[in-house]
C-alpha cells in the first residue's frame, strides 16, 4: 500500500536566493507554513513572479531545513526535498520523495506566472484520440497569442515559449521524465501557466486512429506512484538563436544505461510510406511486396544510405510474428540488403510491441533486423512512460534501434541512445492532406519549419521526414495523398537535413523521383546525421534559422526562412585558415515562381569571409565546406 503525501514547509527566517555562475540568473525561493513558491529573474528582467510548487493540493506546517550552495539549493522537510538550480541559461527544480516505496501523488502543483501579458507560442492539444483528453500525437502547430487570450478549456504540450521584454524568451518544459507522466500546460490566471498531468490509466481498449491505439477508458484518482518528479525547467535566452544549439535537455537528462554503444549506427533511410511506394519505370507492380523493397534497397545502396524502412502493412494489427503479409518475404530481403550494406527497420504499433517484447525483439534481431519504428503511442501517462523504458531496455539488449512516433523526447534518449529519433512534430506527412483556404494553404508550413528548431528540437531529435521533390509556392500548393508535395522550395527541403537534429534521417520521397534528380540526391547523401559541433549563427523564432555544424573537418551550413524572402550574411569565421572547397545548394533565381528551381555550384570560401545569400519565399540555402 502506497502512502499519500501531504507536503508541508517550515517558515524560513529569510528567503533563499540562488545566482547562476555568470551572475545573470537569479532564483528566489519562498518557504512558509502553507506554500512553497519561487521567482526567477534574468539580468534585471522578471521571468517568473511568485509561482507555487506543491503536491497533493495542500501544505501544512512541518519542520525543515535548506542547504544553499550558491547556484543550487535543497529545501527539505520531513516528507520531501525540493532541489533548485540556477544555471546561466535556465532555472529549474524537481521534487524528491523519501523512503523506499513510491508515494501516491494525486496531483502536482507547478505554476509559471509572468509579470505581463506577453506573447506566447502555444502548442495546443488537438485531434484527441477517441476524445480522450490526454491521448494525443504531440503534433501541434503554434498559436501565437497573448497569455491572457489562451483558451481556458484547452491544454498544451511543452515546450511552450513566452516572449519577454528586452527581446528575451522564456521556454517552459520538463526533462528527465522517467517514471512519471509528461507535463501539459494550461492557462493560470491573467497571464500565467500551470501544469496538468494525465491520471494513471486503469482500463484500456483498442481504439483511436484505425483502432491502432490503446485508449484508457478508466483512470485513477492519482497521476503517479513515484519517488521523484521530473525537472521543471524555465530556459531563458537573450536572443532566439541561443536555443538552436542549447544542451539544456541533455544536462538535465539521465545518464546512459548502455555500457557499449558502439553498435548504435545513425544514418539516412529510404522510406516508403510518404511516397506511397510510387515507383515508375519498373517492370513490376509497385506496392507492399518483395520486388518493391528490393528496389528501395538498391536505391539506398547506390546512394550510400544506411537503412530502409518497411512501414505499416508488413504485419497484422495484432501480431508481429503471425499472419504476416505474404507478399513481403523478409527471408529474401534481409540477406539481399546485407549484401548491399543496407539494413532494414520495421514498423510496429506500441500496443503490438508490448505484447511479446522479449520474444519478438530477439526473434527479429536474430533475423538481422536493425530496429523498429514504434508508432501510435499518443500518450505519456505513467503507464506509457514505464512501458517505453522497458521497451528501450529490451531493444538495447538485442541491439535494436528505435524510432518513436506519437511520442516526444523526454530524456530517455540519453539513457538509451539506441532511441535514434522521435516524431512528436507536424512533419512533412501533413503536406499529404492539408487543405487550401481559398488561394493559399490553410496552414503555414514554412513558418512552422522555422519555429520547431527553437522549441520542439530543444528537447531532442525530431522525425520530420524531409526530402520532398515536388515543391510548391504558396499559390501552387495543394494536398495530394498519393502524389504529395511540400510547401516551400527544394533548397528549403535540403536545408532541413542540416538544420534538423535527426540521427535517423528519412528521405521521404520516391526513389524514382530522386533518381531523376541525381544532383539533389548526390548532395543530400553527403550530409551526416550526427555532428561534433553545432554553432547557432543567426535566427528568430518563426522567421528564419542559420546554423553551422561540424563533422570531423567538414562544415555543413544551412539557412531557412518562412514565406518572407530574405537577404542574409553568413559569417565563415568558424573555418580553419586557408581556402576551402565548397558545394552550395541554393534557391534558384526563379524559385519564387517555381519552387523546384535551385542552383548547385562549386566554389571556394575562406575563413572570416562574409558570404551574402538570398532566400526565396519559403526558401533555403545550404553549403558543404571541405
Amino acid at each position: 500500500m502506497t502512502a499519500l503525501l501531504a507536503m508541508t514547509w517550515y517558515s524560513y527566517a529569510s528567503d533563499i536566493t540562488l545566482t547562476s555562475p555568470n551572475g545573470k540568473m537569479k532564483v528566489t525561493i519562498h518557504a512558509n507554513n502553507d506554500r512553497l513558491t519561487w521567482e526567477v529573474n534574468h539580468d534585471g528582467t522578471t521571468v517568473l513572479t511568485p509561482s507555487e510548487i506543491g503536491l497533493n493540493g495542500g501544505l501544512t506546517k512541518m519542520k525543515g531545513k535548506a542547504a544553499n550552495n550558491g547556484s543550487s539549493a535543497i529545501v527539505s522537510g520531513s516528507r520531501c526535498r525540493v532541489e533548485f538550480r540556477a544555471d546561466n541559461d535556465a532555472a529549474a527544480y524537481r521534487i524528491l520523495l523519501p523512503g523506499k516505496k513510491p508515494i501516491t501523488i494525486e496531483q502536482e502543483t507547478a505554476e509559471f506566472n509572468f509579470a505581463g501579458d506577453y506573447e506566447a507560442f502555444v502548442p495546443y492539444v488537438n485531434d484527441n484520440r477517441s476524445g480522450e483528453r490526454w491521448c494525443f500525437s504531440f503534433e501541434s502547430r503554434y498559436d501565437e497569442q497573448p497569455l491572457s487570450k489562451m483558451f481556458v478549456d484547452s491544454i498544451a504540450i511543452n515546450p511552450l515559449a513566452v516572449r519577454l521584454p528586452q527581446g528575451k524568451l522564456a521556454v517552459i518544459f520538463d526533462a528527465n521524465v522517467i517514471d512519471y507522466p509528461g507535463m501539459f500546460l494550461k492557462k493560470n490566471g491573467a497571464h500565467g501557466l500551470q501544469a496538468e498531468f494525465a491520471p494513471y490509466p486503469l482500463e484500456e481498449e483498442n481504439n483511436g486512429h484505425a483502432r491502432l491505439n490503446l485508449i484508457p477508458t478508466r483512470r485513477a484518482n492519482y497521476i503517479a506512484k513515484a519517488k521523484e518528479t521530473p525537472w521543471r525547467i524555465v530556459a531563458v535566452t537573450e536572443n532566439d538563436a541561443q536555443l538552436l544549439n542549447s544542451d539544456i535537455a541533455r544536462r538535465y537528462g539521465p545518464a546512459c544505461r548502455i555500457q557499449d554503444t558502439s553498435w548504435i549506427c545513425p544514418g539516412k533511410v529510404a522510406w516508403d510510406w510518404w511516397n506511397a511506394t510510387m515507383l515508375t519505370g519498373v517492370d513490376f507492380r509497385a506496392g507492399m511486396n518483395t520486388d518493391t523493397y528490393k528496389y528501395y534497397i538498391d536505391f539506398a545502396s547506390k546512394n550510400h544510405l544506411e537503412y530502409i524502412i518497411i512501414d505499416e502493412g508488413w504485419s497484422t494489427e495484432e501480431s508481429l510474428t503471425e499472419k504476416l503479409n505474404p507478399e513481403i518475404d523478409l527471408s529474401v530481403l534481409i540477406p539481399y540488403a546485407k549484401e548491399r550494406n543496407v539494413r532494414i527497420i520495421l514498423w510496429s504499433t506500441w500496443r503490438n510491441s508490448i505484447k511479446n517484447t522479449e520474444h519478438d525483439f530477439k526473434y527479429y534481431a536474430d533475423l538481422g533486423i536493425a530496429g523498429f519504428k514504434v508508432d501510435f503511442f499518443d500518450r505519456d501517462d505513467q503507464r506509457v512512460m514505464q512501458s517505453i523504458w522497458q521497451v528501450a531496455d529490451c531493444a538495447a539488449r538485442n541491439h535494436l534501434l528505435l524510432d518513436l512516433h506519437g511520442f516526444r523526447p523526454t530524456g530517455i534518449q540519453y539513457a538509451y541512445p539506441n532511441i535514434v529519433n522521435f516524431e512528436g512534430v507536424k512533419g512533412l506527412e501533413n503536406c499529404k492532406w492539408e487543405p487550401r483556404n481559398g488561394a493559399v494553404p490553410m496552414y503555414d508550413h514554412p513558418r512552422y519549419d522555422v519555429t520547431i528548431p527553437y522549441l520542439r528540437m530543444l528537447i531532442g531529435p525530431l522525425d520530420y521526414t524531409p526530402g520532398a521533390m515536388m515543391n510548391a509556392t504558396r499559390a501552387q500548393y495543394f494536398g495530394n495523398n498519393d502524389h504529395p508535395m511540400s510547401q516551400g522550395t527544394r533548397a528549403h527541403q535540403a536545408a532541413m537535413y542540416i538544420t534538423y537534429d535527426a540521427p535517423l534521417q528519412m528521405l521521404a520521397d520516391s526513389p524514382s523521383k530522386y533518381m531523376k534528380e541525381q544532383e539533389t540526391i548526390n548532395f543530400l547523401s553527403q550530409i551526416p546525421t550526427v555532428y561534433d559541433e553545432v554553432i547557432a549563427l543567426d535566427g528568430k523564432l518563426g522567421e528564419y534559422t542559420v546554423l553551422a555544424k561540424r563533422k570531423g573537418s567538414k562544415w555543413y551550413i544551412a539557412a531557412m526562412t518562412n514565406w518572407t524572402p530574405r537577404d542574409l550574411t553568413i559569417d565563415l569565421s568558424m573555418l580553419s585558415e586557408g581556402s576551402h572547397r565548397a558545394e552550395i545548394f541554393a534557391d534558384g533565381v526563379n524559385a519564387d515562381r517555381d519552387a523546384t528551381d535551385y542552383k548547385y555550384k562549386l566554389t571556394t570560401v575562406r575563413k572570416g569571409q562574409q558570404l551574402k545569400i538570398h532566400l526565396a519565399p519559403g526558401g533555403g540555402w545550404c553549403m558543404i565546406v571541405g
